[in-house]
């Protein structure tokens, strides 16, 4: 969100998320935000030149539950500023069809024929028992604006037997409790493309979709049963009650509305893949997880930012009279 970065993706493409006005007491209860500093943020930076770009670090999560934090002096950039990019374009059609083929297994291919047995059978236990929740881990906010459990499951999982197993890993994880009670409200990324539209600001995407997409493809065969299987085991372990979650949707929040930069918790934002480095895994597991870690930190972190980096630097040479407002996930400012 990813913020996000990768899972931005996924999840913005859907149109997620859940008005959580319930929440901002108990958000700002738990923010020891220095109120003095309420005209400072840690996420918005100034390019000093005339007249001033800004980036700005968004987060992957519904705006209702942060928007309120974020200090004028952000607002007043982003509305002052004459043109707004991301790191791609949501609200483009081509934008939302082109990830949803490059997710797609070759033609006449299904899930079916590529996994082990057993995951296969693992997964399809587990998604049954997903759609089976649903209903039960919807709000009645959800339920009273339309949202119904059976059309949230297949705008999530739907065609799943015809997706690659890499994003059906990050489908599953995206399939919890606490991400479905978040389906409905933009999210932050998606609400400022959303105005930025509205007032009629020039928009773009220093990103192609391929640019995102490819890199998860990219992952060798062995390596994406490791992670779908370590993803499973995961999932099952949180339905047995013998794992607890080491960080959530809500200390994302909190820390982000608090200003709080904190590097472990905002790396899982912006990639949304999961980190099997800190589970126990025999040695020779233990190698597959670093491999994956080293892979993604590589394709994801430090190619990006040098390809995203020259292509902000040439819009701002290009264009030395307007002023841009970038707009990227946290974790990648």
């Amino acid at each position: 969100t990813m913020r996000g970065t990768l899972g931005a993706f996924i999840q913005s493409c859907l149109l997620l998320l859940v008005r959580a006005d319930q929440w901002r007491l108990r958000d700002s209860a738990n923010c020891e935000l220095n109120r003095k500093q309420t005209d400072l943020n840690s996420f918005l930076w100034t390019i000093k030149r005339d007249p001033p770009s800004y980036f700005y670090g968004t987060i992957h999560v519904p705006y209702t539950r942060v928007w309120d934090f974020i200090p004028e002096n952000s607002k007043q950039a982003f509305q002052e500023s004459n043109i707004v990019y991301f790191e791609l374009d949501l609200t483009d059609p081509y934008t939302i069809s082109a990830l949803t083929s490059c997710q797609l297994l070759p033609q006449g291919e299904n899930l079916q024929d590529v996994l082990p047995r057993d995951i296969y059978r693992r997964l399809k236990r587990h998604l049954e028992y997903v759609k089976l929740m649903m209903p039960s881990w919807m709000t009645p906010d959800q339920r009273g604006k339309g949202l119904y459990a059976d059309y949230l499951f297949n705008a999530i999982a739907g065609n799943w037997e015809r997706k690659r197993p890499v994003w059906v890993m990050l489908m599953v994880n995206s399939l919890t409790e606490a991400d479905i009670k978040t389906r409905g409200v933009p999210v932050l990324d998606l609400y400022l493309a959303q105005e930025a539209e509205r007032m009629r600001k020039r928009t773009g995407a220093v990103e192609k979709v391929e640019e995102q997409c490819h890199p998860l493809n990219g992952l060798n065969f062995s390596q994406v049963i490791f992670a779908l299987n370590q993803t499973l085991l995961q999932q099952e372990s949180l339905r047995a009650g013998s794992l607890q979650v080491p960080y959530t949707t809500e200390d994302l929040i909190r820390h982000y509305n608090c200003g709080d930069l904190n590097s472990i918790i905002f790396n899982h934002d912006t990639s949304q893949v999961p980190n099997f480095n800190n589970v126990t895994l025999p040695p020779s597991e233990q190698v597959t997880a670093q491999e994956i870690d080293s892979y993604f930190r590589q394709e994801l972190i430090y190619k990006r930012n040098e390809r995203m980096g020259k292509r902000v630097k040439a819009l701002l040479e290009e264009n030395p009279d307007k002023s841009f407002f970038f707009a990227f996930g946290a974790g990648w400012c």
